[in-house]
């Protein structure tokens, strides 16, 4: 389960805000702009319903600095009213350069098909466009009712309506050609609420770049509220960055096949063309796109004719607009099948043009198997954060895909004949484009040369209509400090777009051109002033939890009463103001060394776990606490006074379901200790790490490496966690005490990672651990470990289907002996033979161990469930009385 995520536009030329509210969020995707340019998403933490303004300053800075600096950079470069000494602290107002020249009419043109209530959200923010000079049309595409012409005619006057009474969104994109009156067409869907400023920043890259033909932009969410919406957005969305692109082919040169996957360019809910160019390359492929059998592409075929032709595609990021989402998963499932239609797609590209038919054909099978067929695969290995049947229905769509362009050519057959008499202007078709015959003309290899001088107003490098290159000068004060070529293929270079290359090829380097600073140290010193400049501290304020979440320690004990005595006398001088439940669960309790200790501790809890097993032990403490946050520690480890308000400081998020932390050695006097600390111990170093569902996904064909997370002897865990469906309690037949080792922490983590929530790595919370002291001690639990990694595998492979557990037995764990052999052999390491045979012994009695265990589950029994303890004060004190699980030697208290 997914759940919502805020989005919201942070705008830096204003303070930034703390956004509050947000309980019932699992997270914030906010849009950074600069003056209103996008400049890329910063995704924050929620911390007690909100995501304070040093947490968004302090990551937008560690994330897009570069990019605050670049564009803070192009606005100088293009300004003719740049301070002269070019420092950053004078940029920093500066906003980009409005454009002075006449703007062109652009025709806006919404296709719709019976969707009076998106189209009505759309106009309203047409309605809002920052633009002089607009034209808008609506082409209602074979609609079932008059819902829309009502809607349009009684409240947009300014808005014009055409009916197209054929059906398929080509045919509507076709109709608004022959409609428009703007010598722009920009094109978006009624499924979207435009940008402010999206109309003005498409007319401005026409009007700065004579030589383009066609306009993308960006796309972002409009809301992330459903699970649907959180799924397409981690698909990969409509987005396709924050850097312009610049699409076209060299003279005489093929189009790169892998661009025929044609997504890169952008989509036609955001795209815009100049409306001479449909005369020259022809229209829409009417047999392409939604409401045709192929179900899409008809926007991809456009873009590829473009560039084919020998013309310019610019995907410009300022062009923006918010998408809206399908909110529900079955429409997210349809939506995803009509992927398939790029196999229509590159069908429609091989009968067209016969020179793509090699690439068309390169490209489908490399897509099919790459994408369609890998995905399919890894989703039967092991489940993914993105669903099993969505994978699915794409795959399933791929080949519904290879046939349906010949169906589509034959319904657009039927559907020409049918209207032929309804249509008030005949519809050019589809037909081969004319390339670019006045650039093809054109063919030397001469390098022009230009000088730019950054000290003065910059100006757009003119006379290159005769080379195909360009080397350029730039110069501070009449001294170069740097050159860069550029392919220009006989283009002309905008003001605009010289600022760009500039900025890209130089960066920060800009503002001290000669390098009389060191370069680090420069662009530090511009850190230092956006973040003086925008109120960021260096340090995060970090929210701490409120005294009144309860925290319940449990400590698994089984005949070690000095280490028990020691952590509990730690423990009583914990620096915090909060209620703490100390539950310690002794194991053998037959033995009777744990009840004297805890007699000198009046406010601890006692369980009684008689079945052995440190699995079985730990979830009788689970069950038995009442904290709202549960820790879980080891009676041989010592904690420092600050240990638990430092590991459950990031449960102030409500995703983070787990957190650990460092497990330093106490002491190395002896050998044994020694060898355990260089096989690795239980510390997982000194930075910290934060991974969730994504980073479960990052490992296709081998297991993800939950044991890298942590260790139960310094773990907390959000209580509700014992009681989720998909996650619960430790498996009974993983840890020590059991014939397979260990391996209950590691799969408890790995099904938090599962079901998509946050564990994070904190070694600011540490404790001290004592390591075995002898030779046999120390083999014993090596040999354990060994079998618990096969049996956590195992169990992960034969619990949830997933095959990388196998395959980790299989191969991951033979390639690892016999790199450790090869290395040992080769003196490049000194791990002994000893230890490195022991680990293969134990690795090859895993999966019996593992059997061993189940087995004995099978005789003893689960644990008891856990009760989430609102639903255990229900229950009346005689009921209470009656379960085990919270009989205890002392009256359970409360410890402050």
């Amino acid at each position: 389960m997914l759940y919502p995520i805020k989005v919201v536009d942070i705008e830096l030329s204003q303070p930034i805000p703390t956004i509050e509210g947000l309980e019932g969020y699992m997270g914030l995707q906010g849009l950074v702009r600069l003056h209103g340019v996008p400049l890329g998403y910063v995704k924050a933490p929620i911390s007690l319903g909100k995501c304070t303004a040093a947490t968004l300053g302090k990551l937008i800075l560690e994330e897009h600095s570069e990019a605050i600096i670049g564009q803070l950079l192009k606005n100088g470069l293009a300004s003719p009213h740049r301070p002269a000494d070019f420092k950053l602290e004078d940029l920093l107002d500066l906003p980009p350069v409005e454009y002075d020249g006449e703007w062109p009419l652009v025709t806006v043109a919404v296709c719709t098909r019976d969707r009076p209530d998106d189209i009505k959200l759309c106009l309203e923010a047409i309605a809002q466009l920052d633009y002089p000079n607009l034209d808008i049309l609506v082409v209602d595409n074979a609609p079932t009712t008059e819902r829309t012409k009502d809607l349009i005619d009684h409240h947009y006057s300014q808005v014009r309506y055409v009916h197209e009474p054929r059906p398929g969104l080509d045919w509507a994109r076709n109709r608004a050609i022959l409609e428009a009156k703007g010598e722009i067409i920009a094109y978006t869907d009624d499924d979207v609420v435009v940008d402010r400023g999206w109309v003005k920043a498409i007319a401005l890259t026409f009007s700065e770049h004579p030589d383009i033909m066609a306009v993308t932009g960006l796309v972002v969410p409009y809301e992330l509220e459903t699970e649907a919406q959180v799924l397409f957005e981690n698909y990969g969305g409509f987005g396709r960055g924050f850097e312009q692109k610049r699409y076209h082919t060299n003279l005489g040169e093929p189009m790169p096949w892998q661009w025929l996957g044609a997504g890169q360019f952008g989509t036609g809910a955001n795209m815009a063309f100049r409306r001479s160019i449909f005369e020259k390359i022809g229209y829409f492929d009417p047999a392409l796109d939604v409401g045709t059998p192929t179900n899409g592409c008809g926007d991809l075929e456009m873009f590829i004719r473009v560039i084919r032709s020998e013309y310019v595609l610019i995907y410009e990021p300022q062009a923006m607009i918010r998408h809206r989402h399908r909110r529900e998963y079955a429409q997210l499932k349809r939506q995803i099948s009509f992927n398939g239609s790029l196999y229509a797609l590159w069908s429609s590209l091989a009968i067209t043009y016969p020179d793509l038919r090699i690439s068309c054909l390169k490209i489908g099978i490399w897509w099919m198997f790459y994408w369609n067929i890998r995905r399919t695969v890894v989703a039967f290995i092991h489940k993914t954060q993105f669903p099993r049947d969505l994978i699915l229905a794409e795959f399933r769509g791929a080949f519904a895909g290879f046939t349906a362009y010949q169906t589509a050519t034959q319904k657009v057959d039927n559907v020409v004949q049918e209207h032929s008499w309804q249509t008030e202007k005949p519809l050019p078709i589809h037909y081969h484009p004319v390339l670019n015959q006045k650039l093809k003309a054109k063919q030397s290899g001469a390098i022009a040369i230009r000088q730019i001088e950054l000290s003065r107003p910059l100006y757009s490098l003119s006379d290159l209509e005769n080379h195909s290159k360009v080397r350029i000068f730039v110069s501070w004060n009449n001294s170069p400090f740097g050159s860069f070529d550029y392919r220009n293929n006989y283009r002309n270079i905008a003001v605009a777009s010289l600022c760009q290359l500039i900025v890209s090829q130089f960066g920060a380097n800009l503002l001290d051109p000669f390098g009389n600073s060191v370069g680090k140290a420069n662009l530090a010193h511009s850190i230092h002033t956006i973040m003086s400049k925008y109120g960021i501290s260096p340090q995060d304020s970090i929210a701490s939890l409120p005294d009144s979440i309860t925290v319940s320690v449990v400590i698994a004990t089984f005949d070690r009463p000095d280490d028990l005595r020691n952590c509990l006398n730690h423990l009583q001088n914990q620096n915090t103001r909060r209620l703490i439940e100390i539950v310690v669960v002794d194991n053998h309790p037959d033995s009777g060394l744990t009840l004297p200790v805890i007699a000198d501790f009046p406010a601890v809890i006692l369980v009684r776990e008689p079945r052995q097993g440190l699995a079985y032990a730990r979830n009788a403490g689970f069950v038995a606490s009442r904290g709202d946050i549960i820790i879980a520690t080891d009676d041989d480890v010592t904690v420092p006074p600050d240990w638990i308000e430092n590991l459950i400081t990031p449960f102030t998020r409500p995703d983070v379901m787990v957190v650990t932390g460092n497990v330093l050695p106490i002491e190395l006097e002896h050998a044994s200790q020694q060898a355990f600390e260089n096989y690795g111990g239980l510390g997982r170093g000194f930075k910290p790490l934060e991974v969730g569902g994504s980073w479960y996904d990052l490992f296709p064909y081998k297991p993800s490496p939950t044991w890298s997370l942590g260790a139960t002897a310094n773990a907390a865990f959000r209580a509700s966690i014992f009681c989720h469906p998909n996650i619960g309690l430790m498996d009974e037949a993983l840890g020590p005490g059991m014939p397979s080792g260990v391996g209950e922490d590691t799969y408890l983590f790995y099904k938090v990672l599962k079901a998509g929530y946050t564990i994070i790595y904190n070694p600011k919370s540490f404790v001290w651990h004592k390591h075995r002291k002898t030779r046999e001690a120390l083999e014993r639990q090596l040999y354990g470990y060994s079998k618990g990694h096969v049996s956590y595998n195992l169990t992960t492979w034969l619990n949830h289907g997933d095959w990388r557990g196998l395959a980790q037995v299989l191969l991951g764990l033979p390639y690892a002996h016999y790199y450790r052999i090869k290395e040992r052999l080769l003196k490049r390491s000194d791990y002994p033979f000893s230890l490195i045979w022991l680990e293969i012994c134990g690795n090859l009695a895993g999966p019996w161990s593992l059997w061993r265990s189940r087995l004995r589950i099978q005789r003893e029994g689960r644990s008891k469930a856990y009760i989430p303890v609102q639903e255990r004060l229900q229950l009346t004190q005689e009921e209470a009385i009656l379960q085990p699980e919270y009989q205890s030697a002392h009256a359970s208290s409360l410890m402050p």
